[in-house]
């Protein structure tokens, strides 16, 4: 695939993922709502990596990481909501994380956590 192309799928993927997320808010499921929030993100973020680096993205899921990778200068607000969104990709996935998660995820949580998610997104949509 062409780089273009690369970027494509990276953004193709992540606004299926941001359709998903929202759907999932809507049926209540708070947790996995915030889960995939975390890859609309990270998605974005290896198209911007893939733009200004190189095609082969890092596997890796931690999103301050992976922006300071992809050559992304960051404020510490922005560092700051990229160490929170990493964080539900840890907790929705692992066992041991899971019951505090659930717990911790109300609407009102969950919601204020997807604002943040748009408003990165919106943030890394204009990078690319």
């Amino acid at each position: 695939m062409e780089k273009e192309e690369i970027i494509k799928y990276w953004k193709d993927t992540s606004e299926n993922d941001f359709r998903t997320m929202k759907n999932l808010f809507a049926t209540n499921d708070f947790c996995w709502s915030l889960f995939v929030g975390h890859l609309v993100i990270e998605k974005l973020l290896k198209a911007i990596y893939v733009k200004n680096i190189d095609e082969n993205v890092p596997k890796m899921h931690n999103l301050l990481r992976l922006a300071e990778k992809a050559g992304i200068i960051l404020n510490e607000q922005q560092k700051d909501s990229l160490d929170i969104v990493t964080t539900f990709n840890i907790s929705a996935r692992y066992p041991d994380y899971k019951q505090n998660f659930y717990k911790k995820c109300t609407e009102k949580y969950t919601l204020e956590n997807i604002e943040t998610i748009k408003e990165l997104r919106l943030w890394l949509l204009k990078l690319i």
